[in-house]
């Protein structure tokens, strides 16, 4: 046991501590920063007389708009800490979602779109339009980098009550990092496999210990190739100032800008070829080997620029112990143009796959050229009241706000996309440095979509007695798309929608013990026609996008039951839970011209989870999810699928072991079970690619202090070597794959 003596107030807090806590905290920079901005206060200066280990255990997330901690949500909610993601070694934030079960980045995309970014699945449904940073939605397929972040919330379930339209397996909310009073450095350079290179520096310093404010930075550069993938690159630098006033004392402001600007070179992956599970009518297509998983199939003027920006102000004020009040205010951009090559081909081979020759070294596979000019635009204000009270014995925690949201997506069009606009590359050996046969450009197309919310929430926890605890949220959104098309020849198409969205949710919640709870939870959730897109089509009744259709609607189910152990070192968590998708549009049974809104499907299963330390020096991060998704009502080729893009079974794990006060051991495994592609019940023995395989990938990591203020960290990737796909198109032709055996090697220091 350790004592933290708060000098102001007197008080001991007892915590528990591990022996080699310091070696801990010098290869992890800056995540002593950021201990006081879960509440938004700044804790009075403290006195040290012991050591504290930093620990993958959170007790709550960042949302005023939740008033429990993680032990009394009832909601499965997968927190991952900064430490988690030190040992990790992520600097992304796909890379950081590998600590939670069935979450990922499985689908490539379309063979004439690839997906870029953080295009996150989880249980079947695309998330990738369900991302918050601060509790406000983040647009754009951009990659989100790890170096101003605190930790990421991973929030399995309807998202709607929460923060309005949203996927309906959930959302991901990641917390930036603040500035607090205490005067710090730390500062990260690593090298690694594939010529990766990356540098950060976290910096923060008191102005003025009485008024309460301060002043951080953070600062990341990377310069990267990718391992086991030549010529693709991923370069990227970012910078993220924070000011604070305010802090310890009722009012509180702060303000904080984030830039990142990203210059890659994309990686439209690798041909299909050879692989099991592999089909073409072309029976030599269907003999031939694999290609090599270096192989780059794109030219070497491809790229992907981007430019993100965000500003946000945020106030809050403390009018008495049991009262609250936040108001954010942020504008953010995003803008992205890519120009990307791709490996082109059908089962039928259909002059796009050429095997004509005796020597496959002279085999061929066409290429598709893909544009993506896209500016994403975001002006919001919310404000949240937050007040404690009671009614007779029963005590309440309210929670009501306003949000008042507009975003906007630009996309012009290109001229020179598509197939026939580039040579065909050889299938074994392609060149990068070939040219294109046309010129790309704009060609005078674009379309503009927006939409505007007005959306008023209330949520009430009631507790009654110390064992029993009651929830429920209530949350308006008035909203309004608007949208317009204009044709290379000026022609000019516009579209509407609008209406009201109610969701809600409810939840009772019996605590056993202080230390346990067991809660039966219901939520609901809508995504209107053009709610991720701000796109509408009303001149194609099979447009998911179409003005006529009703919103999408899911309705979720969860019983679980959460345990915090081992003295509350270690939480254990488990859930049973079931989601129903309806109002989806599905081809007509008798005409496939037309398309109805009356499909529907379905994911329940369970998920568990542990996050902690068994010992203070034995950290743990564990998870599993089984998920049995299915299309519950839909065409006859779909009646009875399996969802696609949705393991049925993935595990995820992360331990350490700190064996000396300067030694830190860990290792991790992570399972992904086979995933179909798309949704079809039909037979699969000449479909191309019908599923993903599955695969166990291992990664190993050591950390040495070298002294008090400078540590080694060396970080091994899939040390089994296996290959495996990462990530697969829709019509099974290319992969992304799965990084090869690598390491990265990091100089961390503190100060």
């Amino acid at each position: 046991m350790t004592y933290i003596r708060n000098t102001k107030h007197g008080r001991a807090v007892r915590i528990h501590t591990s022996i080699a806590a310091s070696a801990i905290a010098l290869s992890m920079p800056g995540t002593a920063l950021a201990q006081e901005q879960d509440t938004g206060k700044a804790l009075p200066h403290v006195q040290v007389t012991g050591e504290r280990a930093d620990s993958f255990k959170a007790e709550s997330v960042s949302s005023p708009k939740f008033t429990r901690p993680l032990l009394d949500t009832p909601q499965t909610i997968t927190v991952i800490r900064s430490e988690l993601t030190r040992q990790t070694g992520a600097t992304s934030l796909t890379e950081a979602l590998r600590n939670t079960p069935g979450v990922g980045t499985f689908n490539v995309g379309e063979n004439g779109n690839s997906q870029s970014g953080d295009a996150v699945y989880m249980r079947g449904v695309s998330t990738a339009n369900s991302i918050f940073v601060d509790n406000i939605r983040d647009t754009g397929a951009v990659t989100r980098d790890m170096f101003n972040l605190e930790q990421v919330e991973v929030f399995k379930g309807p998202a709607a009550a929460d923060n309005g339209r949203g996927a309906a397996a959930g959302y991901i909310n990641v917390q930036s990092k603040s500035a607090t009073m205490e005067n710090a450095v730390g500062a990260s350079a690593s090298y690694g496999s594939g010529n990766q290179k990356r540098a950060t520096a976290d910096i923060n310093r008191v102005i003025d210990a009485d008024t309460g404010s301060a002043f951080r930075l953070n600062l990341m550069k990377q310069q990267s190739g990718v391992p086991g993938r030549h010529n693709a690159q991923e370069n990227r630098w970012g910078i993220a100032p924070t000011i604070v006033y305010g802090l310890g004392t009722p009012t509180r402001v702060q303000l904080y800008y984030t830039h990142v600007e990203q210059d890659n070179v994309p990686d439209g992956g690798i041909p299909t070829v050879g692989l099991p599970g592999f089909f073409s009518a072309n029976a030599a297509a269907r003999g031939a080997r694999p290609v090599h998983r270096s192989n780059f199939y794109g030219l070497a003027s491809d790229y992907n620029r981007v430019r993100s920006d965000m500003a946000t102000v945020r106030v809050d004020h403390d009018f008495s112990p049991g009262l609250s009040l936040r108001n954010t205010t942020r504008y953010g951009q995003t803008t992205q143009h890519q120009i990307l090559a791709a490996p082109f081909f059908s089962d039928a081979a259909a002059g796009s796959l050429n095997t004509a020759s005796p020597n496959r070294g002279n085999w061929t596979v066409e290429r598709v050229r893909q544009a993506k000019d896209i500016e994403n635009e975001i002006w919001t204000n919310q404000t949240n009241l937050r007040a404690t009270f009671n009614t007779g014995a029963l005590k309440h925690t309210f929670v009501g706000g306003l949000e008042l949201t507009r975003e906007q997506q630009r996309n012009p069009g290109y001229s020179g996309t598509g197939r026939g606009q580039l040579p065909a590359a050889s299938l074994y050996a392609p060149n990068p440095a070939q040219q294109p046969l046309t010129a790309i450009g704009r060609n005078g197309a674009y379309t503009v979509g927006s939409t505007d919310t007005i959306s008023p929430y209330i949520a009430d926890t009631i507790d009654v007695g110390s064992q029993w605890q009651f929830s429920g949220a209530l949350r308006l959104d008035r909203y309004r798309t608007d949208f317009r098309s204009v044709a290379a020849n000026g022609t000019a198409t516009t579209a509407g929608k609008s209406g009201t969205l109610v969701n809600w949710k409810l939840a009772a919640l019996f605590k056993p013990t202080s230390a346990s709870s067991v809660y039966l939870a219901y939520a609901t959730s809508q995504q209107p026609p053009g709610g991720t897109t701000f796109s509408l089509n009303a001149a194609s009744a099979g447009s998911a996008d179409n003005p006529r259709f009703d919103p999408q609607q899911t309705r979720t189910w969860e019983l679980g039951t959460k345990w915090d152990v081992l003295d509350r070192r270690l939480a254990l968590n488990a859930a049973l839970f079931r989601t129903d998708i309806s109002n989806e549009i599905k081809q007509d049974a008798t005409d496939s011209t037309l398309f109805v809104q009356t499909g529907s499907k379905r994911a329940q299963g369970v998920e568990l989870g542990a996050s902690g330390n068994i010992t203070p020096a034995w950290a743990v991060n564990a998870g599993l999810a089984l998920v049995n998704t299915t299309v519950t009502s839909g065409s006859a080729a779909q009646q009875g699928a399996q969802l696609n893009w949705s393991p049925r079974l993935s595990f995820t794990s992360w331990t350490s072991y700190q064996f000396t006060p300067a030694l830190q051991i860990g290792g991790g495994a992570r399972y992904v079970d086979s995933m179909v592609r798309s949704l079809s019940n039909a037979s699969t023995a000449t479909v191309n690619m019908a599923s993903v395989p599955s695969y166990w990938v291992f990664d190993a990591m050591a950390s040495y202090a070298l002294t008090p203020k400078v540590a080694l960290q060396l970080n091994l990737y899939n040390l089994a070597d296996r290959k495996y796909v990462a990530s697969l198109n829709n019509s099974g032709a290319r992969y992304i794959p799965g990084a090869p055996r690598s390491a990265v090697l990091a100089l961390n220091l503190k100060y």
